[in-house]
């Protein structure tokens, strides 16, 4: 698992440690103890200033198989339980180098908003190591038991602990947990638990709405491909810029395979999003990562309210919010959301091996999330409304020489059926004939499209009745110094490289905006 090339970089990353730290190990007998053993202690021999640990916390950790960190003999609040390999390995290390006195990740805003809650938070987030979101929450929730000695933080591996998760009836992961009742599941991120979080305590957002930068040339609300791509033009032009995105990657993260991105013949949306992150870093943009932009005001001075209670006042602002799951809308979808109704394959998917499963949709990411699970599950079904599948030929192609993969169309999805609890099967109505039919199956995966994430401005500027943001060739959208780029416009085609070019245009025609109204501004100036 550690092979020589990571242990070199560890022990490159290692030698920054400004203080010790001690991997505490619980004492007992498990199955996957001696590989945990093997695995801490590779790492631990890495630097003088890892040391491994095996004894009893008396009841501190929660079996054989769990650790955690200590620093100058206090504990830190990080408990990982299970083995934090593949996605999760870069969690235990970063909690490792973040304890040791690294830098936190999270906005310096976020950490004084962590530091003000007062009352003990127990958080436990169930993971799947196969899940590529669910680091997210690990790392965030981490950092928030290291800026508060009243947070711990326990990573569980589902995979480790099957009757945990049959106890606490767990479908879908990250399912976070606190103070025992369920905070959280699904698709979350850092943002979403921070505005959980405020909801719980208010008194956290006390900002009092004072601008939090400087006067901003250019604000950029959004950090997917539009936003970034807009972002790093507009630096390149010399300008302030802030970019506020609730996760750097945006909806991109949850695309495993891009082979469409011209001069990259193959890629994954984890990969790029870590590309845009480090090509952002090599310019001087304020980054406002895991915040949520709450009110925007216009005028020549525009004042954009995040979820923590700053403003950033800004020239010009460029909406790159792009876009979000597409619901059904049928009943017994919302209320099974974690317990059978999921929306990402990659994280979700494990959950259902060896059994039946739907995917409602048959455009490319339906037949897609269809191949992904075929290789997990026993059987998948695809519903289509339409008569004819939407997806690329080359897709279907794929999709029809599995064996175990069915596709019917012509079915409009009626209502998703759960008992105890649990999705048990769904309702159709085959569109030819009228028949209301239901099929038997565990989980259902909605695969159906995106929606624009316009709410923050549907009332600032016009909008399409679905909510796309209208912008003509310039990216310019009703409202004069306002622009929009991306997924959540009305620009066709929703496609990564589109969204790049489209956050490029934004950025430029915001630069002419800001070199138009300098002049303007000096000519008044001069006239009176």
């Amino acid at each position: 698992m550690i092979t020589p090339e990571i242990k070199k970089a560890l022990s490159h990353y290692f030698h920054t440690m400004k203080k010790p730290v001690t991997v505490v190990l619980q004492t007992g007998e498990h199955a996957k103890r001696a590989e945990l053993v093997s695995f801490l202690g590779k790492i631990c021999e890495l630097s003088a200033n890892l040391v491994f640990q095996e004894r009893e916390t008396h009841g501190a950790l929660r079996s054989p198989v769990s650790f955690t960190l200590e620093v100058d003999g206090a504990a830190t609040g990080i408990v990982f339980s299970g083995i934090p390999g593949g996605h999760e390995f870069n969690s235990l290390i970063l909690a490792i180098l973040q304890a040791a006195g690294a830098d936190m990740k999270l906005d310096a805003s976020i950490q004084a908003l962590i530091r003000e809650v007062r009352e003990p938070l127990r958080f436990e987030t169930f993971i799947s190591l196969s899940c590529h979101n669910c680091p997210d929450v690990v790392q965030a929730l981490n950092q928030f038991a290291l800026l508060n000695p009243g947070i711990s933080a326990e990573m569980i591996d589902g995979g480790v602990f099957p009757a945990l998760i049959k106890e606490r009836d767990i479908q879908g992961v990250p399912a976070v947990f606190l103070n025992g009742e369920l905070f959280a599941t699904g698709k979350v991120d850092a943002a979403v638990l921070l505005d959980k979080l405020i909801e719980r305590h208010p008194a956290m957002a006390r900002n009092g709405g004072q601008p939090a930068l400087p006067l901003q040339d250019v604000t950029v609300i959004g950090g997917g491909p539009a936003g970034v791509a807009a972002a790093i033009y507009s630096a390149r032009k010399g300008l302030k810029v802030t970019l506020i995105g609730e996760r750097l990657g945006g909806q991109v993260k949850d695309t495993m395979g891009i082979e469409n991105l011209i001069s990259v013949p193959s890629t994954t949306g984890p990969q790029l999003a870590g590309n845009l992150q480090a090509h952002l870093g090599e310019y001087e943009v304020t980054v406002k990562e895991h915040l949520r932009v709450t009110g925007v005001e216009a005028g020549n001075v525009k004042r954009v309210t995040l979820s923590s209670g700053e403003v950033i006042e800004t020239r010009a602002l460029i909406v790159a919010t792009g876009a979000r799951w597409r619901e059904l809308g049928v009943p017994g979808e919302k209320e099974n959301i974690g317990n059978g109704v999921a929306y990402c394959p990659h994280c979700d998917g494990p959950f259902f091996k060896g059994r039946d499963v739907a995917v409602i949709g048959g455009g490319n990411s339906g037949i897609e999330a269809a191949l992904d699970l075929a290789g997990i599950v026993r059987s998948v079904t695809v519903f289509e409304y339409l008569p004819h599948l939407k997806a690329d030929q080359v897709l279907v192609d794929q999709a029809i020489a599995r064996d175990n993969i069915t596709i019917v169309t012509n079915a409009a999805t009626r209502q998703i059926v759960a008992d105890n609890g649990k999705v048990v099967g769904i309702e159709y109505e085959d569109r030819a004939t009228g028949e209301i039919k239901r099929d038997e199956l565990a989980g259902v995966f909605i695969q159906i499209g995106l929606l624009p994430n316009s709410q923050v401005v549907a009332d600032l500027v016009e909008t399409k009745p679905w909510g796309e943001i209208v912008i003509n060739e310039k990216c310019e959208t009703s409202v004069p110094g306002i622009y929009a780029c991306g997924d959540v416009t009305t620009v066709p085609y929703k496609q990564i490289v589109i969204a790049m070019g489209e956050g490029a245009k934004a950025s430029l025609a915001a630069f002419e905006y800001l070199l138009m109204h300098e002049v303007e501004t000096t000519a008044t100036a001069q006239a009176a």
